[in-house]
């Protein structure tokens, strides 16, 4: 995945990554699991493809969800990959499985 998506190393940083953002955030959480990690892969790319479709109106967030705990549980993730889209911290919308780039706009666009 290309450096245009943020991918914290751990909660804090997660959390450092919201404060700093300006604009809302589009958080996708991982998972390293053996039925996980296939569609995430995939996932990595359709992100990239955002961050770059939305760049200077939307943070990317990639979180692994063992390194990021307290956010997973903080949004209700359940499952990987997961999306949640936060505007000024607060959650205003969540997806789950894979989607394509264009799946991913249209759940953007009506929250944009």
């Amino acid at each position: 995945m290309a450096q245009r998506v943020h991918r914290p190393r751990e909660d804090a940083e997660f959390d450092f990554i919201l404060g700093m953002s300006g604009v809302p955030v589009l958080a996708y959480f991982t998972g390293t699991w053996p039925k996980a990690i296939e569609p995430c892969r995939v996932m990595d790319l359709v992100v990239g493809g955002i961050a770059d479709d939305y760049a200077g109106r939307l943070t990317t967030v990639r979180a692994d969800i063992t390194r990021c705990p307290a956010a997973t549980e903080r949004y209700g993730i359940t499952g990987a990959p997961s999306y949640v889209l936060l505007k000024e911290g607060e959650a205003v919308a969540h997806g789950t499985g894979p989607m394509t780039v264009a799946e991913v706009g249209k759940f953007l666009d009506g929250h944009l």
